[in-house]
């Protein structure tokens, strides 16, 4: 099983960027998946959820700014982040709590990482 973010880059203050992570392998069931971030010298911290019904969770410092939604038959989520900040930049990590083929539990799975970087 693996998680790939992309989407990061360089974007000036008041831009936008759409992250995307896709899980791959052998997955039976995706529960909830989100994002999360760190920030150099800092601890990772939530960033936004979903759940596998669609309802969703927010930091305070991204609500109305950031937007998440998942594309379950692509096993995908997606973060869109308008009026970005450079308190923003970041490593965006993607995270899914999930189920492997042929087992009952459900693990928790991390992508790699991608750099989001806004200038002032």
């Amino acid at each position: 099983v693996q998680l790939q973010a992309s989407g990061g880059g360089l974007v000036q203050f008041g831009g936008s960027l759409r992250l995307s992570c896709v899980a791959s392998g052998r997955i039976s069931s995706l529960n909830e998946m989100g994002w999360y971030r760190q920030a150099p010298g800092k601890e990772r911290e939530l960033v936004a959820t979903i759940g596998s019904g669609g309802s969703t969770k927010y930091a305070d410092s991204v609500k109305g700014r950031f937007a998440i939604s998942r594309d379950d038959a692509k096993k995908a989520i997606y973060l869109q982040m308008n009026t970005l900040k450079p308190e923003d930049t970041a490593v965006y990590y993607c995270n899914a709590r999930l189920q492997r083929f042929g087992s009952a539990k459900w693990e928790y799975y991390w992508g790699q990482g991608t750099q989001v970087t806004v200038s002032s």
